[in-house]
């Protein structure tokens, strides 16, 4: 039954592509760590939400606990973007919460956990063009937590948009372009049509020919009538 159920406290298959060790200095290393990679956070999940969940499986009376949180930045903006480091006393406490906290949801959002090799400075920023994760790049859906669309579809949105202010202008330009879909010659035609006077029966001419003319100088005598 064992080689059918996948243990929760193993590591992933994941090599970081700027580490310089082997695989199997790598897993040795992992074998000692006491350091977890947490991904798939809120851009709003704040340290304090990271440090309360991810304590319930320290052990400070032997000594244990949390050594400290390095919360994942976006690049450009030195915001978080979705990620973070949790260094653990002991490597046992990290092999805990890869176990029973991996897979949980903080923020209404399912957390990933693994084992990391350990933090170094320079790791808590984003790798991504824009300066957030590589994931949120190439993302194309939408999703609130994690900034809207992925960074690849807002510059496509932005694009797009900046071409049609650009054909909007070039058409104000034209001479007799008619701009804004329309709308100012709406305006001005509106304008010379409260401007016209009304127009009496008397100017109508053969136009109202055949049709009946309001008696306004005789009294109706049949409204009195019983």
């Amino acid at each position: 039954m064992a080689h059918i159920v996948t243990p929760l406290d193993q590591p992933s298959n994941y090599k970081d592509s700027q580490s310089r060790v082997d695989r199997q200095t790598q897993n040795e290393l992992l074998a000692k760590t006491s350091t977890l990679y947490v991904g798939n956070l809120s851009f709003y999940t704040t340290e304090e939400q990271i440090y309360e969940l991810f304590s319930k499986c320290t052990t400070p009376e032997d000594g244990g606990g949390i050594k400290r949180i390095i919360m994942g930045l976006d690049r450009n903006t030195r915001t978080p973007c979705g990620f973070c480091f949790v260094e653990y006393y002991t490597h046992a406490e990290a092999l805990a919460c890869l176990r029973y906290i991996s897979g949980t949801k903080l923020d209404e959002r399912i957390i990933r956990c693994d084992l990391d090799l350990g933090y170094r400075d320079g790791r808590q920023f984003g790798r991504g063009k824009s300066g957030g994760q590589v994931r949120d790049e190439h993302r194309q859906d939408y999703d609130p937590g994690r900034g809207g669309w992925g960074a690849q579809a807002q510059r496509m949105e932005a694009e797009r948009r900046r071409e049609v202010e650009e054909r909007y202008n070039d058409a104000q330009d034209v001479p007799g372009a008619v701009a804004g879909g329309g709308g100012d010659w709406k305006a001005e035609h509106n304008q010379e049509t409260t401007l016209k006077r009304a127009r009496s029966p008397e100017d109508e001419g053969d136009a109202g020919r055949g049709e009946p003319r309001a008696r306004v100088d005789e009294p109706e005598h049949d409204a009195d009538r019983m």
